[in-house]
């Protein structure tokens, strides 16, 4: 099996590999179609997914079996300074992969988030429900599901949100190193959502890539949480002393507005038996043992 990684150096591209060479995460063996699977990891130096001739000729020489998405221009308030670039490689970028799936008869994982929502829900989103995003990060990324699904008859497309783990840059380690050399930190405490480790997300996106169930899924950690309470129990595990105080979205401001609610359910997910994403707080104790073995 040829496997096609993009966004290689991203945390999620990054997490994948991992788990491809370890061959499982753990929440759970991987199928036995991946042992000895060759990978095929790129980031943008090596293919350019907004260059449609360069990646439907990359795609057909090394003719993969699956192409997991994980290149993506994630820069929220950048993306709303300048749509029109974000949407090259969050819309253009996949429809070219898509056609370059569809050419070679490979599958698509396709990797989206929740701000394809209005963020104003009481309760947690469908697959199902409408798109409705309020910022240009999300209508980037709306154009880039409804490319990958109307192009490539393979398709699936994984909605996600909140991602954090040790091949990037993200919400925990900003917390650690705050709480490192600081007393108390501020956090929002009125936008809620659903933390999700990257090992996890890995392994359900491989699970699925083996199955023929294709169309939209949610896969975000179990339950729900502030971002204020993540980063109580960041600080608790952490035991560096730091407390968390919170604050209110209206007092920490930001160019571009924030989902007030992320909730992500798993209908889909469960209706093909492939839901076992960890209870938040159980992933990152898992999080936490995993970083702390390597130090």
């Amino acid at each position: 099996m040829k496997l096609l990684i993009t966004g290689a150096k991203g945390q999620l591209g990054w997490e994948l590999q991992q788990v491809l060479a370890r061959g499982q995460a753990d929440i759970g063996k991987l199928p036995e179609i991946y042992a000895g699977a060759e990978i095929v990891a790129v980031d943008v130096d090596t293919l350019d997914i907004t260059d449609r001739d360069a990646t439907l000729a990359f795609v057909k020489k090394v003719t993969p079996a699956v192409i997991f998405n994980c290149a993506a221009y994630t820069q929220v308030d950048a993306c709303e300074e300048n749509e029109a670039v974000a949407d090259k490689v969050n819309g253009d970028g996949v429809r070219h992969l898509a056609e370059a799936a569809e050419a070679v008869g490979a599958k698509l994982v396709h990797v989206s988030t929740d701000y394809v929502f209005d963020g104003k829900g009481t309760s947690p989103y469908r697959e199902d429900d409408p798109t409705d995003p309020a910022t240009a990060y999300g209508r980037t990324k709306v154009h880039g599901e409804q490319a990958a699904l109307s192009v490539c008859s393979r398709s699936f497309v994984l909605r996600t949100a909140w991602l954090y783990g040790p091949g990037g840059p993200n919400f925990v380690k900003t917390m650690l190193r705050l709480g490192s050399s600081r007393d108390t930190v501020t956090v929002v405490c009125d936008q809620v959502g659903s933390p999700t480790y990257t090992e996890d997300l890995a392994w359900t996106m491989l699970a699925l890539a083996v199955t023929d169930a294709y169309g939209i899924y949610h896969v975000t950690g179990g339950g729900q949480c502030s971002w204020c309470e993540f980063a109580t129990a960041i600080m608790a595990k952490a035991q560096n002393g730091c407390t968390v105080q919170p604050c209110t979205s209206a007092e920490y401001p930001s160019k571009t507005p924030r989902p007030a609610y992320s909730v992500l359910g798993h209908g889909a997910l469960q209706a093909v038996g492939l839901d076992r994403m960890r209870p938040w707080e159980e992933a990152l104790d898992a999080y936490f043992k995993r970083t702390e073995e390597k130090q």
